[in-house]
Order: structure tokens, then sequence, then C-alpha cells
């Protein structure tokens, strides 16, 4: 039989196909769905490489990206030939990503102007303490009625004003109207299209919701948001809706196949565990922890350090639907850090077993603020503490209180959510690569006393962004539907409430005991100051005890 009478036959079986490129913080995939049925027939993955140049610094390299996504493109369309099925049946692909991380390049030779800078870069908090300054009682929610969110080093405006006051080659090239701001999916969708020959420069609603130059009403660039960072309009991208046709593939192996669908990867993944009704909400476990919670078409403003974000908008005409964000940096994370900073691990997969292997628990609380914390609290000054130790303690115990953590995390944020709209989560759905681990959804249901709910099929994010790119207009090769009935896994809390509040009441004194670590030079100063007058002030009183015992004696 002929190759090509080999993959002739793929409709009859699968029906049209969607693809899907997953871009994360670690690793890059391609992914192909049926879109009659939600299964993943194949898929390829490239690891990436992250760097940090300085202390708080966190870079990538935008064009090992590029060419990560161009060869899972590639194998993906050998691995569809090695199983008889027809590429060609690939009728649209959607793109996922890494929110937040800030890419900018020269228009004419497409190249990069500087490394990504990662979502989780803190690089600008000195920019952020002269911005404060302008601002009454230096407010850090002072934009969050018009973006949603608190001024932070972890939204992409700061990281671009950073570019543009520090990197001489962005500013040549924005006087020289050359230069292109956005994040991985306008990089990815500008460049699949053609890059410098026509490539289109745009970006979704739920990316641009996450720059805090978007307004959260009107889905539009706003004048007042780009003036407070001093931020062009012409070099950013036109902001689209999350499921509608950008442009065609101009090359390579999927030549002329339409990207139709763009997610955020936290929104990807409300998008693929079926999150369309007001009050259902997901959490992921990636790199960080992720919380969303659907809060219809109507805007909740967040008085409990939660984000404003866009979750999706399926279609320019259709209104937008938001929600609330909790969002944790440390998750996956903190597990790699064991490995390679601790070396306590040798794989990220042996914390189940470690943990479980304690006799006792010496409850020791670990707060990983490695580069502060983000909600509710939203404090660059905290630092990782580990609380409670005492000598029998061993590394066993340290990894156990590195995955509560992240439970504590999700707690804190589901707390907030509470307050926020009044209503209590009955169930918790969850995704990502961390949920593998058993121990760790057993202790999340624990600290949080609601059932944690998690599919079989764990790729969620890559389905959500299929799931919108199927969907568009032009395309309405996927019905919504496919895929609500996933089978699913289901860990009920098994501890008792008073347990439970005794556990994340531990939690939050080691939160007090992690902050005000990080502090500018005049509070430092002051610092130094009292503690030079505690120290005076205990000498002067233990001479005047020696004294009067001597006068006793």
């Amino acid at each position: 039989m002929t190759e090509n009478a080999k993959t002739t036959s793929s409709a009859n079986r699968y029906g049209p196909l969607i693809g899907a490129i997953d871009e994360g913080t670690s690793s890059v995939r391609f992914l192909v769905f049926a879109a009659n049925t939600a299964e993943v027939l194949t898929y390829h993955q490239k690891e990436l490489k992250v760097s940090y140049p300085q202390e708080g610094w966190v870079e990538q390299d935008p064009m090992e990206i590029l060419e990560a996504v161009h060869e899972c493109l590639n194998q993906t369309v050998e691995n569809l030939k090695q199983l008889t099925i027809n590429p060609a049946d690939i009728v649209a692909i959607g793109i996922t990503n890494q929110r937040e991380t800030t890419i900018v390049w020269d228009t004419k030779t497409g190249k990069p102007l500087y490394n990504a800078i990662v979502w989780m870069d803190m690089r600008t908090t000195s920019i952020i303490d002269e911005l404060l300054k302008k601002v009454r009682n230096q407010n850090k929610n002072y934009l969050k009625s018009l973006c949603g969110l608190p001024i932070s080093p972890y939204f992409s405006a700061l990281k671009m004003k950073w570019l543009m006051d520090n990197v001489s080659e962005v500013q040549e090239a924005i006087k020289e109207n050359r230069c292109m701001f956005g994040t991985v999916d306008s990089w990815l969708i500008w460049n699949l299209t053609g890059g410098s020959n026509g490539g289109v420069h745009c970006t979704d609603v739920t990316n641009a919701s996450r720059t805090m130059l978007m307004n959260i009403v009107n889905l539009k660039w706003d004048p007042y948001l780009l003036s407070f960072f001093q931020i062009p309009e012409d070099i950013l991208p036109q902001i689209r809706s999350s499921s509608e046709i950008y442009g065609n593939i101009v090359d390579g192996v999927l030549q002329g196949v339409p990207i139709s669908g763009c997610l955020g990867d936290q929104q990807a993944a409300l998008v693929g565990q079926m999150c369309f009704q007001h009050g259902q909400a997901k959490s992921t476990y990636g790199t960080g922890c992720f919380l969303l919670y659907n809060t219809g078409t109507k805007i909740v403003d967040s008085a409990h350090g939660l984000l404003t974000t866009v979750g999706y908008q399926f279609g320019p005409k259709a209104d937008p639907v938001y929600a609330l964000e909790g969002s944790i940096a440390m998750a996956g994370a903190i597990v790699k850090w064991l490995k390679d900073n601790l070396q306590v691990i040798d794989d990220v997969s042996e914390t189940e077993a470690i943990a479980e292997k304690l006799t006792c628990d010496n409850r020791i609380i670990f707060v990983p603020a490695f580069s502060g914390l983000y909600a509710p609290y939203w404090r660059k000054d905290a630092r990782s503490v580990i609380c409670g130790i005492t000598e029998d303690i061993n590394y066993r115990h340290i990894v156990k209180a590195a995955l509560q953590s992240v439970c504590f995390q999700t707690r804190d944020i589901l707390e907030a959510m509470r307050e926020d709209t009044g209503m209590t989560l009955t169930k918790l759905l969850v995704d990502g690569a961390m949920t593998s681990n058993n121990l760790l959804m057993q202790m999340q249901a624990d600290i949080c006393g609601v059932p944690v709910v998690r599919p079989v099929m764990c790729e969620i994010t890559a389905l959500g962004v299929a799931i919108a790119a199927g969907c568009a207009e032009g395309i309405k090769k996927w019905d919504i539907t496919v895929g609500t009935n996933v089978p699913s896994d289901t860990f009920t809390p098994s501890i008792t409430e008073n347990e439970r509040d005794m556990l994340y009441s531990e939690w939050k004194k080691g939160i007090e005991r992690s902050l005000d670590w990080e502090t500018d030079a005049a509070s430092e100063e002051e610092e130094d100051i009292n503690k030079m007058t505690a120290s005076g002030l205990f000498v002067f009183g233990t001479l005047l005890l020696l004294m009067f015992a001597r006068y006793r004696s």
C-alpha cells in the first residue's frame, strides 16, 4: 500500500482534526485532537531552557521557542503519517501560551531585540517603586478599575517599560518605527503567518488582559494606561477574540492551515475543564498554580487580592466571559528547586513516595516566597521561610511541607474568592502536571475541605485552545458539548474541620514571618537605627541589672 493510500482513510476514522500548540514555561508541545471525540491522537514535546542572568531575572530565547514550535509541528506530522492518519485532515490550529512573558522584535529583520522576559521575572521592582511615588497613598490597586490588575512585576507593561528604559536596541527600534511588542502568542502568530513578509501582529483578549494596558470593559488598549507606562500604542498587537481566524500558516508541513484559536494557558484550562457556567472554577498546577473562577459576563472587582481577567471570548461579536483569578508563583517550581538547588530528590516524581514514608509529621511550614508572594497578598518584600524546625526534622518533612505549601496557597485563594463572591465551591476541578501526585491531591482536598476532581485525560490546556480553534467562524468543526463527561478521579476530605483549621492557622503564622524581608534603602537605614537603639537599651539594661545584683550582694 502506498503512503498516500495509507493516509487517506483517517477522515473516516476520526473526522476533522484540530491541532494545538501548547507553549509553556518549561516546554513546547503540539498535539492533534479528533474534533468528534476530543481524543488526543499524537503529540511531540520539546523542552525549553530558562536562564537566570541575575538574582530575580528570568529569561528565555524567543528564537529557541520558535524553533521548538517548528520541531513539534514537523515531528507530530511525521507521527500522524506513522499512524496512517492524513495530516491534511488538520483543519485548524490553536495557540495557548505562558502569559505575561514579554518579547520585543524588529519588524524588518524578524529578530528579537532582547531575550523574552518571563512572567515570574522580578527586575521591575524598582520601576514600580518609582511609579507608586506618583500615586496617591502609593496604592498598588490604583489602576485596577481600568485593567483589573494590581501594579506588580508580574505583568507585561512593567517588563516593556524596563526594556524601553534599559535596552538601547529597543529604544532605537521604537524611534525608527521597527519595534513590535507582544506576549508569546503574538510572537508565534506573527512568525507563523509570514513574519517580516506580512505576518499578522495580533493577540487575543485573554493575553491582552494580562498586560495592564487593556481596558477590561471595552477590551481596547487604554489611552490612560499607555500614558501611565509611557508605552507607544503603535508597537502593540491588534486585540482579537479568542476564537476567530487570525491568518494561515505560510510555509512548512502545515502550510495553509488557519490559526483560529488563541488563549492564555490558564484561560485555556478554564475552557478545557468546560467551566462555561458562572460559579465554576478550576486550578492548574504547573510551574505556578492558577485558580480561575468564572464570573460570567459580570466584571467582579476583588477586594481581597484577586485579579479580574478575561476568561474567554468565543468570536468577535460574542460577549466576553470574565473570571476572578488567584495566581501562585511557586508550585511545580518549588519541586524543581528541591531537585536542582537543595538536591534532596533526584526526580520530581519521587516527592509522593518520599513524603508518604514519614512515620510522624512534625508540622513544619514552608512558605515558598522566592520572588515574593502573589495572590492574595501581592507582597514583593516577602521571602521564603521554613518554620517549626526541630532536631528530628529531615529532608522528608521539607519535601512534604513544600507540597503542602501549594495546597495552603490554593486555600488562600479560595478564601478570597468566597469573600468576593459570597459563594463556597462544592468541588475543585484540577489539571496540570502536578496533579499526577495522588498525595498532593489528597492533601489539597484535606486542606481546602472540598472534593478535588481530576480528569483522567490530562491534556486540558491544549484541549481548551483546540475547542476555541474548532469553534471559530469559518471552521465550525467542534461540538462544544464534546468532552463534557470526561472520566475523572475524585479525592474527598479525610480530616476533621478542627484539624484543617489548625493546619491553616500554622500556615498563616508562616506567612507573617515571610514578610518585610526585602526593604528599600531608607527603611533599611531606619531598621539599622532601631536595631542599634534596641541593642544599646539591652546593654544599658544589662549593666543596671549587674550593678543592682552587685549592690544586693
